[in-house]
């Protein structure tokens, strides 16, 4: 049974944590969190954002924050309305490589997977 955490919160896959790591170290932002929401926008109404900041971005009021294995994820409530419940994958294959919302959310997704609507 699915808990009312677990319907509100993202989860971040192992191989996501690894390669935000990777991009972290490669960008010298090895101190930053990410930073996840949805935007207005894309061929189906929200596109995913996402982004490194510094910690000193992190609005407690206004924001949620996730932690796996050392890499915080930050979204924003309104953000989190469109994401509860969203695992961040990541996925490298024939189609191309980077990483993947795997939203229960969405009712509808564009073909690249950018953008959705809920």
């Amino acid at each position: 049974m699915e808990t009312a955490a677990k319907r509100l919160s993202i989860e971040i896959t192992d191989k996501a944590v690894e390669h935000v790591n990777r991009f972290r170290e490669k960008e010298g932002a090895q101190s930053h969190v990410l930073r996840v929401g949805v935007k207005g926008g894309g061929c189906s109404g929200l596109s995913y954002v996402l982004q490194f900041e510094g910690e000193e971005r992190i609005n407690p009021l206004m924001d949620e924050v996730f932690e796996k294995d050392g890499v915080r994820v930050v979204v924003d409530k309104k953000s989190l309305f469109f994401l509860a419940g969203t695992s961040l994958d990541f996925e490298d294959g024939l189609m191309g490589k980077g990483f993947v919302f795997k939203n229960p959310n969405a009712r509808q997704s564009c073909g690249c997977g950018e953008s959705f609507s809920a």
